[in-house]
């Protein structure tokens, strides 16, 4: 039946009673029932674990818990407690008062047609701050139930769309409504299988009414507002205000004043409209670059933010997307989760959680179920130490439980928080490296401008007193001038560099990602290519993670193995065998030891029912169902009366469990390490068929034979698990110490003693397929791999063996030991060091420290909740998709999504490549801007008519090859297995190296020579240079005369041929120049001193692709730039000259490759002490020179370019920014609110953090509620 319909006449009554109340008792601890088990008797509690049901009658005590004034007495079934009335508060608050909106969120309050009791305002005030008097108001945990029309035990149903019926908050809040107990409620049977099916309109209402579990997108940023930051560029705008005036006296020039005698109409408008065009052209291109980009990285961060979660739905676990959360869900809580979203605890068991992040509160908090802490309000016995809250963004630090959904997404806590905190990407070291570089480049390259710039300039001044040409063409030379100079400063800043490690990064992380590396942080990217040692776990990394129990001991005389045929002693037995000797009382006490002491549980994985959990205790469950008759394990934990957990701790290496036997007897099971279980062990038992447990005491050579057993299972690469026992008159025993919170719960060490071993067993988990291979590509590489794992030695050093990271010379050593090493000590033996065994996750992180202490690049693998100081602190930390926690994972930079040692690989492979494409488009932008910049310098200077050979549209289009073409091209090559061919680059490696300078300045070389050859001697050696008559010019040159001069054939004078030749001429030098980079591209793709620049260029579609747009738009240009590109049209042998000239700067980049590095690197040195030693002074003359100039245009710039751009942003402002919808508002309203109830809370942390001041590093990371599109 619906929860809506829950209420009916056979129900018990809400409202407690002496002899219905839950009983608290220090001898029992009440823990939750599987949804598919039925209760024996007693209120239940439903745990993660889904494993346990308590069916005593029990008492506790909460002596000095409160602090009131009214007396009380009260009976809990034989004993008499006398209390206090306590006081919390609010406690004396009505509903309206503990429930009254707040100003700035009274819209959360107000929904239409909810058919809900609750609105999200009212479930926020549970936690507004941490409130119990809301809590009380919303008629605590089965209140809240009713009301969100779900169900606490069975959860929300799959096929639910739009709820059926209304309830109201009179309804869901009366103490006088009844509601069916946890036993008495629907169960789904065992063999129904539930999946994760999506359901047209599923959860309909609870959407409309809540919202789903996700933050609205970061509002992108929108195309035209790009393109507009594209063009908001200070150079850009002089050169467009340049070329408009230019236009502008053009265009008066052929419209206002007549032409001379002799002379046709001007054409000098044509040069202002192509620089206009090609500068839209340019922000057209950059912009949509940035587009694509955009969404790359939008794409990307929705899948990096979406993660798997527990919860209960119709009655089954399922896994769903945290982004699927719904209010009135019930998620499974445990140690090492993050917190998606708010609500209130169900059930649990030592559940205590981080909240540091969400409140700024240091200590773990103490979770309380919320029955007991209504039955607590509902006695009058409640204290505001009680707290049922859950809030998104904390971490489970230890315990199990569930949890009820009651906010999700921007209602949520935390929701709210990281509204007002979403912050733009990071830039990556790379980046901020090559940005400094740009820097410098770009101002070697504007003074160059100002240079030119300067001595054209004096030139036309000093030539104007013999210029008799009119004002209007005075101005369109000093506009010429002054526009070649601003297009060099374009040309010479490299604003590509950044732009180029951006794309390389999207296309990586893009291609990482299908190869199951979800990157996180960009940095580690980049960092994870020059990475000099992995620190790799073992389970599931190395292995499959796919255990199965093979061999073992009974007692210490029984011994069993899965595969006789590598066994030859006919003392040892099959698995059936074995466990065919065991007594009915024996066969129990193994099968508590395997299913009672253990948090798996049974699930769906893939439409398959199966046990979901650690591997380990899943290969022990496998082994009990098969061999001791283990039915469905909630039926065998369903009798079973949980007194104390002990979760699995890393660093005592067990866990363990109390229960209370029939007899009023306890037992402690424990399980884990065999070495550390034997050595804990002083009895055994001593007939393993005998009809009763009777122990003897476990000789010393019992012991060495366990021992033994123990190292054979260790050389087979088996891990080893053994289980121990001890029986107890009372808990929590006599004289021993006790929890300070809770005195019905002992403290482990003192009662982990004195035990009765009862068996070992060796777990094999195979090799992954190609993990040899993969450690052998790592070392090949510079990389040293090291295995850090909490297997016992011997079992560590063959597992080692076998993955090829242990060599003869190597060095083993157990985390105990290493932890008690001097620094000193232990930087001498790290660099033997291969295998660290027995180790916690402090030793990984006293490993890491110590590795980068000695300058090394540390990648490290982790999959627990103790992992994360190790995984923030390494360069590179992995996390584990499938076996990770979720604390790891938000520790970490890059996911495994499927756990597996080759996908690191896959990611240095990548990393690698993200450095290479950004030095190759780094060392063909270079070449391109020295040779450019130099051309275009000499020639205007040595030019007549002060114009560079290069005009101010030819260098844009130059730039956009080089700025948006090239960075596509380049940085688009996927990795190759011979990419792991070479060392790793040291951390200060520089951004150059030798052998770039090398190519950089030798191909520079080339095409300087090739160019100036052409420039200046290309009229003696083509021919030009006879006198140009009529008869010669022929009807060859019949359409460029007139062309060029406006004028008949007949009357073309001779300087006007000899014009048209000089426009040819320096067509050829344009388009060699072109082609010169075309080729010079294929060069760059290699930055060793190998020759095959033409490796798996086929399979870079971007590349060939991007060529043919290069090579199709130079074509293009040529033939009809005319006028706009100051060219005209070549015929065939002039295009052979032009191609034929540039191809051999790629037989010119063998010959460079075949000098030596370091021979190349003396000469650059000594060529650089010159420089520097000329340099110098140079430079120093030029700064005092240049020092009235620079404050001048400082001023400039703050009384005309700034106002002008503040203007203008303004202006782009009020086009771009559409009207904010109401959704929007609500938004702000929302963050808004998050400010205001962070200011109601107490602590002084979590003010800080939600400051509007406060910088985004004090911001809590984005655990769980994050954009998504």
């Amino acid at each position: 039946s619906h929860p809506a319909d829950s209420s009916n006449s056979d129900v018990e009554d809400l409202t407690p009673s002496p002899s219905s109340a839950v009983d608290h008792s220090p001898s029992s601890l009440q823990v939750p029932i599987s949804p598919t088990a039925k209760s024996l008797g007693g209120e239940t509690l439903r745990s993660r674990a889904e494993s346990f049901n308590s069916t005593a009658e029990t008492t506790r005590s909460r002596a000095n818990s409160f602090n009131s004034k009214a007396e009380t007495t009260r009976s809990r079934g034989n004993s008499l407690v006398t209390t206090v009335r306590s006081r919390f508060e609010g406690d004396d608050w009505t509903t309206e008062e503990a429930l009254r909106p707040d100003k700035t969120n009274l819209k959360d309050f107000e929904v239409d047609n909810s058919p809900f009791a609750f609105s999200p305002g009212q479930l926020n005030k549970t936690l507004n701050p941490k409130s119990l008097a809301a809590y009380k108001a919303l008629g605590g945990i089965y209140g809240l139930e009713y009301g969100l029309q779900t169900d606490l035990v069975a959860g929300l149903s799959v096929d639910e769309t739009s709820t059926p019926g209304k309830v109201s908050f009179d309804e869901a809040t009366s103490p006088t409504r009844s509601q069916k107990p946890l036993e008495a409620r629907r169960i789904i049977a065992q063999d129904v299988i539930v999946t994760d099916r999506q359901v047209q309109g599923q959860f309909h209402d609870r959407k409309r009414v809540f919202n789903d579990n996700r933050l609205p997108a970061k509002k992108a940023i929108s195309i035209w507002q790009l393109f507009w930051n594209a063009y908001n560029d200070r150079v850009l705008m002089i050169l467009t205000i340049a070329a408009v005036i230019s236009l502008a006296l053009g265009i008066y020039e052929a419209v206002g004043q007549p032409p001379e005698e002799g002379e046709g109409a001007s054409v000098d408008w044509v040069e202002g409209l192509a620089i206009m065009v090609a500068v839209v052209i340019v922000v057209l291109v950059t912009g949509l670059n940035d587009y694509r980009r955009e969404k790359q990285f939008t794409a990307l961060n929705a899948k990096k933010d979406d993660r798997q979660v527990k919860a209960i739905r119709s009655g089954k676990s399922v896994m769903i997307s945290v982004f699927d959360v719904m209010v009135g869900d019930i998620l499974h809580l445990e140690s090492g989760d993050a917190i998606p979203a708010d609500g209130i605890l169900v059930s649990g068991h030592g559940v205590r959680c981080d909240e540091s992040s969400a409140t700024g509160e240091s200590d773990a908090m103490k979770k309380t179920a919320g029955s007991e802490a209504w039955q607590r309000i509902v006695e009058g016995t409640a204290t505001s130490k009680l707290d049922p809250f859950i809030i998104s963004g904390s971490k489970v630090l230890e315990g199990v439980g569930t949890y009820l959904v009651t906010s999700v997404g921007v209602n949520s806590s935390f929701g709210k928080i990281m509204m007002g905190l979403q912050t733009e990407n990071e830039e990556t070291p790379l980046q901020a490296k090559l940005s400094k570089m740009a820097n410098w480049i770009g101002a070697l390259g504007t003074s160059a401008a100002g240079l030119l710039f300067f001595v054209l300039l004096f030139r036309f001044l000093a030539g104007l007193p013999n210029n008799t040409e009119s004002p209007a063409r005075k101005g369109q030379i000093f506009l010429d001038i002054l526009i070649v100079a601003i297009t060099i400063i374009v040309v010479a800043v490299p604003e590509g560099l950044p732009v180029a490690v951006t794309l390389a990064l999207s296309f990586a992380t893009k291609r990482m990602f299908k190869e199951n590396n979800l990157v996180r942080h960009l940095r580690a990217c980049e960092t994870m290519g020059n990475a000099t040692t992995i620190c790799s776990d073992k389970t599931g990394t190395l292995t499959q993670n796919k255990m199965t129990v093979v061999a073992g001991l009974l007692g210490t005389q029984v011994n069993f193995a899965r595969d006789m045929e590598k066994n030859d002693e006919k003392s040892v037995l099959t698995l059936a065998s074995a466990f065919g000797k065991l007594s009915p009382v024996t066969r129990n006490l193994l099968l508590q030891s395997v299913a009672i002491n253990s948090t798996a549980f049974e699930g769906e994985e893939d439409g398959k029912a199966t046990y979901l959990g650690s591997k380990t205790e899943t290969a022990l469950l496998t082994m009990a169902k098969e061999y001791l008759g283990m039915g469905p394990v909630a039926e065998e934990r369903a009798g079973v009366e949980v007194v104390q957990l002990f979760p699995f701790d890393s660093d005592r290496k067990c866990m363990g469990v109390v229960i209370r036997l029939a007899s009023g007897s306890y037992r402690l099971l424990v399980k884990g390490a065999a070495e550390i279980m034997l050595a804990h062990a002083t009895q055994e038992l001593s007939d393993i068929s005998g009809v009763s447990l009777d122990t003897v005491v476990l000789s010393e050579s019992a012991s060495m034979l366990v021992s033994s057993n123990i190292e054979d299972f260790a050389t087979q690469s088996l891990r080893t698990i053994a289980m121990l026992y001890r029986d107890f008159p009372q808990w929590p025993p006599v004289e021993v110490q006790t929890l300070e919170e809770d005195r019905s719960m002992a403290v482990f060490e003192d009662v982990f003693d004195d035990m009765v071993f009862l068996g070992v067993v060796g777990i094999q988990d195979p090799l992954r397929d190609g993990v040899a291979y993969s450690v052998k590509r790592c070392q090949d590489a510079g990389i040293v791999v090291r295995m850090v794992t909490g297997d016992n030695l011997t079992t560590a050093s063959a597992i080692a063996v076998q993955c090829g990271i242990k060599t003869e010379k190597g060095l083993v050593m157990e985390g105990p030991k290493f932890r008690q090493l001097s620094d000193e000590d232990m930087d001498s033996i790290l660099p033997d060091l291969q295998v660290l065994a027995r180790s916690s996750p402090d030793d990984k992180r006293i490993l890491v420290s110590r590795l980068k202490h000695l300058g090394e690049t540390v990648a490290v693998t982790g999959d627990g909740t103790n992992d994360g100081p190790a995984l923030k602190m390494a360069d590179v930390g992995f996390s584990m998709g499938i076996a990770g926690t979720e604390v790891a994972k938000e520790a970490s930079a890059i996911i495994l999504m499927d756990d597996n040692f080759s996908s690191i690989v896959k990611a240095v492979m990548w990393g690698r490549s993200v450095n290479d494409a950004v030095s190759k488009f780094l060392q063909f932008q270079l070449t391109v801007n020295i040779t450019a910049v130099i051309l275009a310098f000499v020639s205007a200077v040595s030019s007549p008519d002060m114009h560079s050979v290069l005009s101010a549209v030819q260098l844009l289009w130059v730039n956009l090859i080089m700025d948006t073409f090239a960075a596509l091209a380049l940085a688009t090559d996927a990795p190759t297995e011979k990419i792991l061919d070479r060392k790793p680059a040291p951390k200060r490696a520089a951004l150059i190296t030798t052998n770039m300078w090398k190519m950089i300045i030798g191909q520079a070389i080339y095409q300087l020579i090739v160019t100036f050859v052409l420039y200046f001697a290309g009229y003696n050696i083509l021919g030009y240079n006879e006198q140009c008559s009529i008869q010669d010019i022929g009807q060859r040159y019949q359409s460029e005369c007139e062309f060029l001069t406006g004028l008949a054939f007949e009357t073309c004078q001779i300087e006007h041929c000899n014009d048209a030749l000089r426009t040819q001429l320096n067509t050829m030098v344009f388009n060699t120049f072109v082609w010169m980079q075309i080729f010079n591209e294929f060069n760059n793709r290699r930055l060793d001193n190998k020759f095959n620049i033409f490796e798996g260029v086929l399979r870079n579609q971007f590349f060939i692709g991007i060529n043919c747009i290069m090579v199709g738009g130079q074509i293009m240009i040529i033939f009809v730039g005319g006028t706009a590109f100051q060219i005209t049209r070549i015929d065939g042998p002039q295009w052979a000259v032009c191609v034929l000239c540039a191809l051999p700067c790629l037989f010119w980049a063998v010959l460079l490759r075949c000098i030596p590095d370091k021979y190349a690197a003396t000469v650059f040195g000594f060529a650089a002490r010159v420089w520097l030693a000329g340099a110098r002074p140079t430079i120093r003359v030029l700064a005092l020179l240049f020092r009235p100039v620079v404050r001048g245009w400082r001023q400039l710039s703050k009384h005309v370019f700034a106002p002008t751009s503040r203007f203008s942003r303004r202006t782009a402002g009020k086009i771009f920014k559409k009207k904010a919808t109401e959704e929007e508002k609500a938004q702000h309203k929302g963050a808004a609110a998050a400010t205001a109830d962070v200011e109601a809370g107490d602590s002084s942390e979590m003010k800080e953090m939600a400051s509007p001041t406060a910088s985004p590093q004090q911001a809590p990371p984005p655990i769980t509620l994050t954009t998504a599109t």
